[in-house]
């Protein structure tokens, strides 16, 4: 196996990162780039020796990081966030090439949100701040104490962006870290750790371990020196991990799937509305929190259907290293199959497909809106993870809320209206972790974030990532017992 390929002229590592060094693996995986299809290269493929010399490593490491004073641990995470700036176009093109988003986003939005995201922790660990509080004359001190070594196991979706979300707020906190970024697309975790070892990271502060979940995932996920697991993918392998983690009751943060609902009522801004509903193919419709569920009023949805057709039907889809293009390919060969999986039962059981319904060539999936769909529906009640909306119409408020509320998940609602008072009324009964009023995806790393129901576990974003990154304590002092020391 070659130890470097180079992706659209950048040289990128294919061995692990562990302990200071690249470390091979004796097998390899194959990967393959979702905007042609064509293999990219061998990827060390790691398993259980190598998720036990990562976790090694990760605890020899945690000592010398967890006594490093905060202000010093915050320098290098700005010297790793200068790193990502450095590079943000060739970490945007390989991303790009391995995961097949959109380069313009990559450069404009994604690249610097990651050099951000080191940025934000770095600033609010030198913040991070408890106000002492009495009781009957004592003293009560709340203080984050580092963990210990945490896995991190992120998805292809967003590959570096959602990785460094968790990254930046572990280290922070003064832990260690062994990422296993998802075997579609582990390259930019690879460049990441070439800029946080050139930023003065210590060795074995980072780990970057590849490979196949259940052969890797499981023996990470159950190491008894693991303190902290954060996972973001799929229900049923959180499942699996919780039960891998329950035998040393290790602390889990789950980001898991969703099936949000976007509601427009009557009083909207219909333009707007429209404006957020084909927003929701970003991505190629591979994003957690898209509202896939498009609740709109009946007064109104025929003239909602009408202007959405017009705006997505003239979305440019095609390679998106491409300036012009709107939507990209997905991810997989299996992932196409389960998008359209979805799509051909549903139409099977009777839906109407306004448009798309069909794969292209390659790996590209049409834009697809789907109505005439039953509530109970697997289309209506599953997360498809492609670019798969369906309609539904409702009479009013109740309804509305009915009908978003109606699945097992939490993660996000969009709502759209011009009436303050409804939407005051309306996200007071939403269940979800974010609801948006008349906008979308609009994120502020101060604010918390996570999902209810089967969307997930915990929530993370600045305080709230360092309460689950850290063991807290409260130190309680007696105003006496003091002796003179002068």
């Amino acid at each position: 196996m070659a130890d470097r390929i180079v992706v659209a002229g950048v040289p990128v590592d294919t061995r692990h990162w562990i302990g200071g060094r690249r470390v091979a693996s004796v097998e390899t995986f194959t990967d393959h780039s979702p905007v042609d299809g064509q293999p990219i290269g061998e990827i060390a493929r790691g398993g259980p020796a190598e998720a036990v010399a990562a976790v090694a490593a990760a605890r020899d490491a945690f000592p010398a990081w967890a006594a490093t004073p905060r202000a010093e641990r915050a320098r290098i995470l700005h010297a790793i966030a200068d790193g990502v700036d450095k590079r943000v176009e060739e970490l945007a093109i390989v991303e790009t090439t391995d995961n097949g988003a959109l380069l313009r986003s990559h450069r404009r939005g994604v690249m610097p949100r990651v050099a951000h995201n080191f940025r934000f922790f770095a600033d609010w660990l030198l913040q991070l701040d408890h106000d002492d509080f009495e009781t009957r004359g004592h003293t009560n001190h709340v203080s984050w104490d580092p963990a210990g070594p945490c896995v991190l196991i992120t998805p292809w979706n967003a590959p570096l962006m959602l990785a460094t979300w968790k990254v930046a707020p572990a280290l922070a906190a003064g832990n260690t870290v062994v990422l296993k970024p998802a075997e579609w697309s582990p390259l930019t975790a690879s460049l990441l750790a070439d800029i946080a070892a050139e930023a003065g990271l210590p060795a074995g502060v980072l780990n970057v371990v590849q490979g196949y979940g259940a052969e890797i995932g499981d023996a990470l996920t159950s190491h008894p020196d693991v303190r902290r697991i954060s996972f973001t993918g799929s229900v049923p392998t959180a499942r699996r991990i919780a039960a891998s983690a329950a035998a040393n009751l290790t602390p889990l943060s789950l980001e898991l799937g969703g099936k949000s609902p976007l509601l427009v009522f009557a009083d909207a801004d219909l333009e707007l509305a429209v404006e957020l509903a084909v927003e929701q193919y970003d991505n190629a419709g591979q994003v957690c929190l898209a509202g896939t569920r498009l609740l709109v009023e009946e007064s109104v949805a025929g003239e909602f259907t009408r202007r959405f057709v017009e705006k997505a039907t003239a979305l440019t889809q095609g390679d998106p290293r491409d300036e012009g293009t709107d939507i990209g390919p997905n991810i997989h060969p299996r992932q196409l199959e389960k998008i359209d999986g979805f799509v051909q039962r549903a139409l099977g059981a009777g839906a109407r497909a306004v448009i798309g319904g069909h794969r292209k060539d390659g790996q590209y999936y049409e834009p697809t809106l789907l109505t005439d769909v039953a509530q109970d529906s697997e289309i209506v009640q599953e997360e498809v993870f492609g670019p798969v909306l369906t309609l539904q119409t409702f009479a009013g408020e109740d309804e509305a809320v009915r009908l978003a509320n109606d699945t097992r998940f939490g993660l996000a609602a969009t709502v759209v209206t011009g009436d303050p008072g409804r939407a005051e009324r309306v996200t007071a009964q939403l269940v979800a972790g974010t609801v948006w009023v008349n906008c979308f995806f609009v994120r502020d790393l101060r604010a918390p974030f996570g999902g209810s129901r089967l969307s997930g576990v915990g929530r993370e974003g600045g305080t709230w990532s360092f309460d689950f990154y850290c063991d807290l304590k409260n130190t309680v002092t007696a105003p006496k017992g003091w002796k003179d020391h002068g």
